[in-house]
């Protein structure tokens, strides 16, 4: 197991440009993040079937994969029919992630990007998903840690005028506005793992607090694409490299898929225990 951020974490180069592959379909914040994810995936063994606890709209499994993910399922009814018009599930589930309508050890591989963090009752979910692995089936997924919130820069400024009650303030505001339930250390997410059936194999921390201000701060400069995206469904209205030239030069420093110590998110691979 990586004790540290300070581990090296190996895997394959692509030929595909997954940052530049969202920063066409995201804003620009969002994009930073999902690149260095997608790039993860790429050394990592998912055997089929997998599930895809929490698919959203699928826009993630579409750019990362190039295989079709067997079953997506996720409790929201708008992105999960988005991802029913993206072909890269084989089946979509709307429902509750702790009530899965599978049987026993029917999967032999599950992922989650950046999603249980938002959800409120974080062991029946995973619980279940323990549930309907085989024994020795890998789980991989990446949450925000502690540092997510404490190296938001807002607060960072307010602090230093001795703004500290405002700073606490914005820091909860932040999280409201994020829907983050849990940002937590690994040791915190190893127990819920072993009390869920899982042992966990490894993790590192990655996503600077540089580039954690910049996905902040992109909440805020992000505000057109919002509009743009209520009006016609999309976050941009010329995806062009010529485009997106300027930001793709602004954030592509701050996208290293190298670990970092004190880096803002944090990749786990686990796998479910032999019964």
């Amino acid at each position: 197991m990586c004790k540290s951020g300070s581990q090296t974490h190996p895997y394959k180069h692509t030929m595909k440009d997954f940052l530049f592959l969202h920063l066409r379909d995201l804003p620009y914040f969002r994009a930073l993040v999902r690149g260095v994810e997608s790039e993860y995936y790429q050394d990592l063994d998912l055997p089929s079937p997998t599930l895809d606890v929490g698919c959203g709209d699928g826009h993630f499994a579409q750019l990362t994969f190039d295989r079709k993910i067997d079953v997506g399922l996720d409790p929201w009814h708008g992105p999960i029919h988005e991802a029913g018009t993206r072909d890269v599930y084989d089946l979509l589930i709307e429902g509750d992630a702790a009530q899965s309508p599978f049987p026993d050890g029917h999967f032999a591989s599950a992922l989650s990007n950046s999603v249980l963090e938002h959800i409120p009752h974080i062991d029946a979910v995973l619980t279940e998903t323990s549930r309907t692995l085989r024994a020795g089936a890998p789980f991989v997924f990446c949450v925000p840690n502690e540092r997510y919130l404490s190296e938001l820069d807002i607060p960072r400024r307010l602090r230093q005028t001795g703004l500290k009650k405002l700073a606490d303030l914005y820091t909860e505001w932040f999280r409201f506005i994020s829907r983050v339930e849990y940002a937590n250390p690994p040791e915190v997410w190893e127990k819920r793992l072993n009390a869920a059936g899982f042992e966990l194999v490894r993790w590192w921390h990655y996503f600077s607090p540089q580039a954690m201000r910049v996905l902040e701060w992109g909440h805020y400069f992000g505000l057109p694409s919002l509009v743009i995206h209520v009006v016609t469904r999309k976050w941009l209205l010329s995806p062009t490299r010529w485009n997106l030239k300027l930001t793709e030069k602004f954030v592509r420093k701050y996208a290293s898929t190298a670990p970092v110590d004190d880096g803002t998110f944090t990749f786990y691979v686990a796998r479910k225990r032999d019964t």
